[in-house]
């Protein structure tokens, strides 16, 4: 009897074992992912969040919060007003480096609107982007920063051209995607190749 207790307590042991293996396995591949597909957006809302857990329920929710959404890639005669007014705001950097700094600012959030994504604050629509382009992402935030510092007049004007940059490396890919071959209807989309820079 003494043995056959010994068995199932074995087995128990074993079984357990097994399950938190498997849920160690499961949620090393869950990080993976999220870090792969977030990128230092990653490591950014670990830090902000203040642990693993709390980032990641937050990196998961924004992926089922964007997938809610409508996103679509803009029109031919969208992107080439857009385009258009893109080149407008960088000529325009040259008389008011500020100016042309929250123009751009203004721009991209009504890029963002026009293609679906809901308009809110600031952190809410970084956050959103995100999802689909962490990359460029972070290029969104460092340029806002930046604006921000300028209306404190805390930005050189070597500082509202790199703010410039960085909105338009966004640009590029929220005005040149286009819709995925294989389902040319819906929300999601792929970056196509960016064009050349004006």
């Amino acid at each position: 009897m003494q043995g056959q207790n010994l068995t199932i307590v074995i087995v128990v042991a074993v079984v357990v074992l097994l399950l938190v293996f498997g849920w160690l396995a499961m949620r090393k591949r869950r990080t993976d992912t999220l870090r792969e597909h977030f990128g230092d957006e990653y490591d950014r809302t670990v830090e902000t969040r203040g642990g693993r857990s709390a980032a990641e329920a937050e990196l998961l929710e924004r992926e089922k919060r964007v997938k809610s959404f409508d996103i679509r890639p803009l029109g031919p005669a969208e992107r080439e007003e857009f385009s258009e007014e893109w080149v407008s705001t960088k000529a325009l950097f040259v008389d008011s480096p500020i100016e042309a700094v929250i123009r751009a600012d203004r721009l991209l959030t009504t890029v963002m609107k026009t293609r679906g994504y809901p308009m809110a604050d600031f952190e809410a629509r970084h956050a959103n982007l995100t999802v689909d382009h962490g990359e460029v992402a972070r290029h969104y935030l460092a340029g806002h920063e930046i604006a921000d510092r300028s209306t404190r007049g805390e930005a050189s004007t070597e500082d509202l051209r790199q703010a410039m940059r960085h909105y338009e490396t966004l640009f590029d890919e929220l005005v040149n995607e286009t819709a995925a071959p294989d389902n040319p209807d819906g929300p999601r989309s792929v970056s196509a190749p960016a064009q050349a820079r004006a």
